[in-house]
């Protein structure tokens, strides 16, 4: 599932539709883009923001929980389809990060749009905690300016 590193803006990759991603009717079963979005994430912190999870989680003990989710199923996707994905950066608080993600099918439909919040928080304590400046300036190259 991993590209080379993209240029700021938006960060890309591919996932492929696994047999256990699907469902008795031959589709993706919804609760399995939310796995997909979770793995495009920690790819995305991986590859361009230089915090891979096992640093973050691990090494340092924060933890990045989605506070917020909204998904709409656009069209289905199936078995070996290979998924395009594409996220953003929609906000940028001072603990929190907005991100987009959009699944699109080989077609270049949209397959799954989703809106997720994620905080970084310490794992210790369990709360909010606001964003390293290096972690933050290249989150923010993200950033879509509307």
């Amino acid at each position: 599932m991993r590209d080379a590193p993209q240029a700021a803006g938006a960060y890309h990759t591919e996932i492929r539709v696994r047999f256990a991603d699907c469902d008795a009717a031959g589709i993706v079963y919804y609760p399995r883009y939310l796995e997909m979005f979770n793995a495009v994430v920690e790819d995305w912190f991986r590859d361009e923001l230089h915090s891979s999870f096992t640093e973050i989680v691990i090494n340092r003990n924060w933890g990045l929980p989605t506070v917020h989710l909204e998904v709409d199923f656009v069209a289905p996707s199936r078995f070996d389809e290979k998924l395009s994905s594409t996220l953003t950066v929609s906000s940028l608080g001072k603990t929190s990060v907005g991100l987009g993600i959009i699944l699109r099918g080989p077609d270049n439909e949209d397959r799954v749009r989703g809106k997720i919040l994620i905080v970084l928080i310490d794992r210790a304590t369990v709360r909010a905690m606001p964003w390293p400046n290096d972690l933050r300036a290249r989150i923010q190259a993200f950033l879509i300016k509307m």
